[in-house]
């Protein structure tokens, strides 16, 4: 039972550094701020709660197990709302967003900086 254990904590743990090293890549891939954001925002979750669980799993049940569950969660409520508030920030600091890269309407974009003024 306890190589079974091993196998399942080395198993998650190697699939979520895959996940995390796979996000950095997809962050040094694509060349503006918005693309970047959106390549280490989708696979950061995972890999981080692939990772924890790995650790869970090899720790066995105990208060670290609750508090590795917490991290998950805190990680989980904050990250899309960090993501998020870097994007706008982008948005609103480019002035050549429009000309840099692909956006649906450039009107939405002069908005959100008269709005910002």
């Amino acid at each position: 039972m306890e190589w079974f254990r091993f196998a399942l904590s080395a198993a998650l743990t190697l699939f979520g550094l895959f996940v995390l090293v796979s996000a950095v890549l997809g962050v040094f891939r694509f060349r503006y701020a918005l693309s970047r954001i959106h390549a280490a925002a989708l696979v950061d979750t995972l890999g981080i709660l692939t990772m924890l669980c790995g650790l869970m799993v090899a720790q066995g049940f105990s208060d670290a197990t609750w508090k590795m569950l917490a991290v998950v969660g805190f990680l989980w409520l904050t990250s899309p709302v960090a993501s998020h508030l870097i994007g706008r920030l982008e948005v609103t600091v480019n002035d050549d967003l429009a000309e840099d890269m692909a956006v649906a309407d450039p009107a939405l974009v002069r908005e959100e900086k008269e709005s910002e003024d």
